[in-house]
């Protein structure tokens, strides 16, 4: 069984790395978010350890790129940051399961067991709410029959909006999703992308789908 650990505490991913050794897997390792998401696409593995605060690229970030690729390896997301709203982000970008530090090796093996097990599924590439539709691994937008040409960042926000259909997102969560936790600029570029969304995939379609929560953030609906 080969493991991929992507962690940037270096005593802590050799330890966590030669534990799982010893239990027989053959291990990888890669210190920052970037080195970890070539290797998840270059290499086969039955699992990834997934650290969430990694240099140069989130954990977030690579598991949600890894997932819009239809790379389908289980994920076990290794954190410090406690709190069910973490957790929940980590799940809705594709993880599969959560794990947070400090942590036993003997529930970590257990985890990695029962990932292992269950294997790598196929999910849908596909989101749709309503009669529109986007498709993450050609990153085509459509409504009904026709064709939205969007941006890739205005493709992001929508992204982030679809895969949660009807939930509220506040401006600090869709920009720690498409703009990264690093992100330090106005928090109203939120805003000016709503603006461009909403002149592309509702108004000429006669529709009203992406929706202000005042004080709150943006739904998307169908």
């Amino acid at each position: 069984m080969r493991l991929l650990v992507v962690e940037d505490e270096v005593n802590l991913a050799t330890a966590v790395a030669q534990g799982l050794r010893g239990e027989g897997y053959d291990v990888e390792v890669a210190h920052d978010g970037e080195e970890g998401l070539w290797r998840a696409r270059e290499g086969q593995f039955d699992a990834i350890v997934l650290d969430i605060m990694l240099p140069g690229m989130n954990g977030y970030k690579v598991c949600r790129t890894l997932r819009e690729e239809a790379i389908w390896t289980p994920i076990l997301m290794l954190t410090a940051k406690a709190g069910e709203f973490d957790e929940a982000e980590g799940l809705d970008t594709g993880a599969d399961d959560y794990l947070t530090k400090p942590f036993s090796f003997v529930v970590l093996l257990a985890r990695l067991r029962a990932l292992v097990r269950r294997g790598a599924a196929v999910r849908s590439a596909l989101l749709t709410v309503g009669d529109l539709r986007l498709d993450l691994s050609t990153k085509e937008c459509r409504r009904g029959t026709m064709e939205i040409e969007l941006t890739p960042r205005e493709f992001a926000v929508l992204e982030a909006l679809a895969a949660q259909p009807g939930r509220v997102l506040s401006k600090q969560e869709l920009i720690d999703k498409v703009w990264g936790l690093d992100y330090f600029g106005n928090p109203n570029i939120v805003e000016v992308y709503v603006g461009y969304l909403r002149k592309k995939v509702d108004r000429p379609f006669g529709v009203d789908s992406i929706r202000t929560v005042r004080g709150v953030g943006y739904r998307l609906v169908a």
